[in-house]
């Protein structure tokens, strides 16, 4: 263990300026035996630092390495685990625990030991040596000059100890005197011994001589216990003299004490006192005002708040420990009470009085507002009350209960006031819309079907093809010539040069404004009260709600707002909660009463929902940017889901009525009712939804609607009897594409493509089917000629065929002179324009298409006569241009 030691000083401390003071070999405890050692080292710099050095050998060799260092002041606990039995188990606490077994006890209680030794010289916070044996620790240190770090045994722990530089020049010296003592070492000894004598010797007379002097110090220090002794007894004299004097002191320092205890403790006591009558002291002006202060006069009211504040004050005071046991305190507590409970009594009633005298003054101002179509005006009841916001402030503080009293009553008085206000505004409207007086708004609701007289009262004009809801007859309609359309839809014409789709605009047009106004009206009126209410019962409009989160719901196609708090509906758990419930009680009529409206709008003409949808959309979302979760955006988002259904009805009605229409036998078709109303539908609804928030509902509508126009088309031409199905398909197909070119709607591109594809083919196949073989034999002989050909007899060699030569050719070309030709054009012309309706004016188009077709047939005829009959001769007897002049007669002639 020695050479080990010496080798780790040598190879690892020395160079790291420490020494190594002891060493135990170890290994962790519960695994394999990887010996290591942990070494105690102090530095020999000042100041100097112990260590707990983990010193472990290399894999690579046999030298030792650094491992890990710890700072002895860093070691909390070193347990020896059992003070009585050896074991050589131990535990060092540093940051964590180390368990370690040592290779013997005896190095184990070593170095425990010198652990001891280190904390007891060097650390000030001692470490905890627990299940140590007393005999390890010993109860002091030794010191001196002479002394190691270890202290006085450390030679005996240390037992190899290096030259120090002046040892070592000492040494060279006197071997350089000795040279010999390098190849004699026993007389190199010898002479060493002989000197060493000789210097006891000299040290022995040395001392002999100078016994003289220590028998005259000897006498010194005998005199010098002499004179102490004196100036003991003098101090004890003293000593006594000065004991009644420090008596008299501790007394008079006693008595200062008190003095000063008694001084602080009045200070103390005047300044509880100043702060008691400063904080709980009210002045008489507040106390007179919150008795008999007047509620009624502006400075009445101002002086009454500034006493209820200063009594909120007095109230609210911090109090110190102990103020509440003091029986004036609690007094003045007592009668604040009294006070705050006298005026919030006064304050609740008197209030309660106003809201019912302002409701009584504002019913009496409804008669002026009963004929026009405005709300009355609520800001002169607004202004005088919120000259009371501030005392409801201190009310709501103070005492909810009364302030939750007030709230209530409000509610229940306004609540009936604005329910006069508002059905009475809602019945000018419906009057407006309908045009009745009072007395005949029974008559608001009857449908069209009723009596011309009734129908006159209501405004409620109509086409016969109209889709207009319930005042619809598209299912009863038939197919009828345009003449017909045309004179019945003069009868229907009661008022002026007006024609009966002027009246519809201009009933939708009124209705429009109405609605408008009706929505401009409310939505001040509400947002006015709104506003009242936060300001008057001090809530917060925008508070924003911890854990509330904002979801965007949409209900039939209708985007709506809806809060949530941790996933749960919010109750009444925030002021803009209690606003928002407030505002329904107050406003419970405008929603159904809204809905009655829309109801009734939708029942004069359901084109009416593509009014509301727009302008009932606009409006909710200009709410919904301002506080999507107030009751006005609630109400209006609610009211919307309603015009929206209607919409979406008013379409699915259409397409109904379109799916149940029937044709007629006995008259053509022509361009079919629901064709022409869609048009009107499209021409409508892109004049209303012009820069609308709701276009995606209208072109979903619009995609819907059209799909069915094509379908019923389609439906209607395969049933038709009367009409050819390419003349029913051309027309219509021919009359949507036109609509959708004309109104340039985005969404339906595609479908103004295929109109426009449905419109060419039928027409391409009208004419092939009705133009036909118009010169037949001719054309029969031509096919024979053709069918030869296909055969595989050569062109120029056809001739020589019995049935087709050129005495054939000629006598059937001479059944078809210029006058037949044209005669059977005529007779065609004639068969066209029975077909065909005025209202789309395809015949020319038709005609001239046919003449293309004629002269198409006629060049086949003349090339293969040229390929066939080469040098013949042999030619028609009309040409083309008695074709063109044939057709051109015949279409003037008509």
């Amino acid at each position: 263990m020695t050479a080990i030691k010496h080798a780790l000083q040598r190879d690892i401390f020395t160079p790291n300026d420490e020494r190594l003071l002891s060493i135990v070999n170890v290994c962790k405890a519960g695994k394999k035996k990887r010996n290591c050692f942990l070494c105690a080292t102090v530095t020999t710099e000042r100041p100097v630092q112990v260590n707990v050095v983990k010193v472990k050998k290399s894999d690579k060799g046999d030298f030792y390495k650094r491992q890990t260092a710890w700072a002895l002041r860093d070691l909390a606990i070193v347990d020896a685990k059992d003070a009585v039995k050896e074991s050589p188990e131990f535990d060092l606490h540093f940051d964590k625990v180390y368990k370690w077994v040592a290779s013997s006890t005896v190095e184990k209680n070593t170095f425990i030991s010198c652990i001891w030794k280190l904390n007891q010289r060097y650390l000030r916070k001692k470490i905890d040596f627990i299940n140590v044996s007393s005999q390890l620790l010993e109860e002091s240190v030794p010191s001196g000059e002479n002394q190691s770090v270890a202290g006085g045994d450390e030679e005996a722990v240390d037992e190899y100890q290096e030259l120090n530089a002046r040892e070592e020049q000492d040494i060279e010296i006197m071997m350089e005197g000795c040279e010999y003592a390098i190849a004699n070492a026993e007389a190199f000894a010898e002479k060493l011994s002989r000197e060493l004598q000789v210097l006891d010797g000299a040290n022995i007379q040395s001392i002999m001589a100078s016994e003289k002097q220590v028998n005259i110090l000897m006498k010194l220090l005998d005199e010098a216990l002499k004179e102490v002794d004196q100036i003991e007894l003098k101090l004890s004299s003293y000593e006594e003299m000065l004991q009644s004097v420090k008596e008299q002191m501790d007394q008079i320092s006693e008595s200062n004490h008190l003095i000063h205890l008694s001084n602080t403790n009045n200070v103390k006591l005047l300044s509880e006192i100043e702060f008691l009558v400063n904080h709980m002291d009210l002045a008489k002006g507040h106390i007179k005002a919150l008795q008999e202060g007047d509620l009624t006069s502006s400075r009445g009211i101002e002086a009454c708040t500034n006493a209820a504040d200063a009594l909120l004050q007095c109230m609210n005071v911090a109090l110190r420990p102990g103020h509440d046991m003091l029986h004036a305190v609690k007094q003045q507590q007592q009668r604040f009470s009294d006070l705050r409970e006298q005026f919030a009594r006064r304050l609740a009633s008197h209030l309660n009085s106003v809201f019912v005298q302002q409701g009584h003054d504002q019913s009496s101002t409804l008669a002026q507002h009963s004929a026009e179509l405005t709300l009355p005006n609520h800001h002169p009841f607004h202004r005088d009350l919120l000259r009371y916001a501030k005392l409801m402030e201190w009310l709501k503080n103070t005492d909810y209960g009364k302030y939750e009293g007030l709230t209530k009553n409000y509610m229940d008085y306004l609540s009936r006031l604005y329910e006069r206000e508002i059905k009475d505004f809602f019945e000018v409207a419906k009057i407006k819309m309908t045009g009745t007086t009072r007395e005949g708004k029974k008559f608001a609701t009857l449908p069209r079907k009723e009596s011309a007289v009734k129908q006159e009262t209501e405004s409620l004009h109509g086409s016969s093809g109209k889709l207009t809801g319930s005042t619809s007859s598209l299912n009863k309609l038939s197919v009828q010539s345009s003449g017909n359309r045309r004179s019945q839809s003069s009868s229907l014409l009661d008022m002026g040069n007006m024609s009966a789709s002027d009246l519809d605009v201009a009933d939708r047009t009124k209705f429009d404004k109405i609605f408008e106004q009706v929505l401009s009206e409310l939505e001040p009126l509400c947002l006015a009260e709104q506003d009242f209410i936060s300001k008057f019962f001090k809530l917060q409009q925008h508070q924003s709600t911890s854990g509330t989160t904002s979801e965007v719901e949409e209900v039939d196609g209708v985007a709506l707002s809806r809060s949530y708090t941790s996933g749960v509906p919010q109750t009444v758990s925030s002021e803009k909660d209690m606003i928002r419930q407030m505002m329904t009680k107050i406003f419970r009529c405008i929603e159904p009463e809204l809905n009655n409206l829309i109801a009734l709008g939708d029942k004069i003409d359901s084109f009416n929902s593509l009014y509301m949808l727009v302008k009932m959309s606009h409006h909710v979302w200009t709410a919904q940017n301002v506080d999507p979760a107030s009751f006005l955006s609630t109400t209006l988002g609610n009211v919307l889901v309603t015009v929206k259904r209607n919409f979406d009805k008013c379409i699915s009605n259409q397409m109904k009525q379109m799916d149940e229409v029937k044709i007629s036998k006995k008259s053509k078709v022509g361009i079919l009712p629901f064709v022409a109303e869609f048009e009107e539908f499209a021409a409508l609804a892109e004049s209303i939804f012009k820069n609308a928030e709701r276009r995606g509902d209208l072109d979903k509508a619009y995609i819907k609607l059209i799909r069915a126009v094509f379908d019923s088309v389609e439906k209607v031409a395969n049933e038709s009897q009367k009409t050819p199905r390419d003349v029913v398909m051309m027309e219509n197909f021919h009359h949507i594409f036109a609509t959708l070119s004309r109104l340039k709607i985005s969404c339906l591109e595609a479908e103004k493509k295929e109109a426009k594809q449905k419109y060419t083919d039928h027409l391409q196949s009208y004419v092939i089917y009705s133009l036909g073989q118009p010169l037949e034999k001719l054309n029969h002989f031509f096919e024979g000629v053709e069918a030869r050909v296909a055969q595989g007899i050569r062109e120029e060699e056809v001739s020589y065929q019995l049935a087709f030569n050129k005495q054939e050719l000629r006598k059937v070309i001479k059944e078809y002179p210029g006058k037949e030709v044209k005669k059977g054009l005529d007779n065609l012309y004639k068969k066209v324009d029975k077909h065909l309706c005025e209202e789309e004016n395809l015949l020319q188009v038709v005609w001239h298409s046919m003449q293309d077709e004629f002269i198409r047939q006629y060049k086949h005829f003349e090339g293969l006569i040229a390929r066939c009959y080469p040098g013949s001769g042999i030619t028609m007897e009309f040409t083309i241009q008695d074709i063109l002049d044939y057709c051109s007669s015949i279409a003037q002639s008509h």
